[in-house]
């Protein structure tokens, strides 16, 4: 009984591995042609049945399920594929035109899909073998701009097929491709606003084996290049044979003949060490690179300017407080300030006579007194001794009283006015210099 238990057990073990590895190991091959366009489409439908379905049966068809694409070992896809799903609910496709460089290079996709309700993740890998064909490159080549498609719905197989049958059926070729795909977006268009059930635009070009059909020539007619000029619809024959379905903008059709293209060989410049070369594949750095220690950048940076700041601050310091000649200049200093202080409270407490230039003067005609120019409460100390009064009208001459000779003035044999004035400041200014003397012994 326990055998057959264990047994049991060991072959559910052995189904759930065999289940992991499947969901996270299935690969897909898929064969592409060199300058063939490549559709591959992500089915929801093929992921969920690894997602476990909801409580209530019929609802797993609305598990929103987005997926992320990237080249084996790399964050991203190669140059020439391209990735898009419009919505969670919608498919995803994987687009592109490999060139004849890859032919022979297994190119592996990891697809991871990722199940929002219930964040459970799937993988499988999609391994891109591309095969190399004769018809390599087609010699005419031909891009249209379709303004009514989106790119996502360009890719689907059934109107990619009418719209080459449409251009078969213009152009008459022997073998006609689809070589690329191009959303609008990605030539510098805008997105449309979201009215009128406006679509972005897709480029499509195919190619062919013989040479453009006189209908695609009228494009180049100078009827039809002025009317493009002048942003008018050109008059094309064979339009009506794509109206019904797409409407093509034939002012921005391209029709290239590669036989007849020149090569041009632009000379550039040797690139430096930091420019990857043109060929081969980015491989990043080691995962094992030596950490930099920026300890000794740092004591470079703040530590050595900290440091001479600090010195400079002592040495100012000390010169300033504990050197005898920053001590002197100190007192100096004060010393000027109080004097100066001292000189001003004493100017402003003399008691002289005030200059007759400011007493008010009597008009003996009109009987009108004239202020005098300097009100009571101006300040002494800025007054001249003597004001002149050539601006005032109708002024008289007042006799000077002859004031006694002072013994100062006449010793030194002084006007007899100015001369106590002059006396007064003399004796202040000696008693000044005097203190001053003091104060800085």
């Amino acid at each position: 009984m326990r055998s057959t238990m264990s047994a049991a057990a060991a072959v559910a073990w052995l189904g759930t591995v065999v289940t992991i590895l499947s969901r996270s190991h299935a690969d897909r091959n898929v064969y592409p042609s060199a300058g063939v366009l490549f559709v591959h489409v992500l089915e929801r439908e093929y992921f969920k049945g690894e997602f476990p379905p909801y409580p209530k049966s019929g609802d797993a068809s609305n598990d929103p399920i987005t997926f992320n694409t990237n080249l084996m070992g790399y964050p991203d896809r190669p140059g020439w594929l391209r990735y898009i799903q419009r919505t969670p609910l919608s498919d995803g496709v994987l687009y592109g035109s490999p060139t004849a460089e890859h032919v022979g290079k297994p190119t592996v996709i990891e697809i991871t899909a990722y199940n929002r309700r219930t964040f459970e993740t799937a993988r499988h890998n999609l391994v891109i073998n591309i095969m190399a064909t004769e018809e390599f490159p087609l010699p005419y080549q031909a891009e249209f701009y379709i303004k009514n498609m989106n790119v996502e719905e360009m890719l689907a197989s059934e109107v990619l097929g009418d719209f080459l049958g449409a251009v078969k059926n213009v152009w008459q070729p022997e073998r006609l491709n689809a070589i690329n795909i191009t959303s609008a977006l990605d030539r510098g268009g805008r997105v449309p606003l979201p009215i009128n059930n406006l679509k972005e635009g897709v480029y499509v070009m195919v190619g062919a084996d013989v040479p453009f059909s006189s209908c695609l020539r009228e494009v180049e007619s100078p009827h039809n290049q002025l009317r493009c000029s002048q942003e008018m619809e050109p008059a094309i024959s064979c339009d009506k044979k794509f109206r019904a379905q797409f409407h093509i903008d034939w002012c921005k059709i391209s029709l290239v003949d590669i036989n007849k293209v020149v090569p041009v060989y632009i000379t550039r410049p040797d690139p430096g060490t930091g420019i990857l070369p043109d060929f081969g594949e980015y491989k990043p750095p080691s995962e094992f690179l030596k950490s930099r220690d920026y300890f000794s950048d740092f004591l470079v940076t703040l530590g050595v300017p900290s440091a001479v700041a600090v010195v400079l601050f002592f040495i100012l310091g000390y010169t300033m407080c504990f050197r005898r000649e920053g001590v002197i200049q100190l007192v100096h200093h004060s010393s000027i300030q109080k004097s100066s202080k001292e000189l001003r409270s004493m100017s402003k407490n003399r008691e002289i006579s005030w200059p007759l230039s400011t007493l008010p003067v009597f008009n003996p005609v009109s009987g009108e007194v004239v202020p005098p120019i300097h009100p009571d409460n101006y300040e002494t100390t800025s007054m001249p001794l003597m004001q002149t009064q050539a601006n005032l009208q109708n002024q008289i001459t007042i006799p000077q009283q002859r004031p006694s000779v002072h013994p100062f003035c006449a010793q030194l044999q002084l006007h007899p006015v100015g001369c106590p004035l002059l006396h007064e400041i003399t004796n202040w200014r000696l008693s000044a210099l005097l203190w001053t003397w003091r104060s800085a012994a």
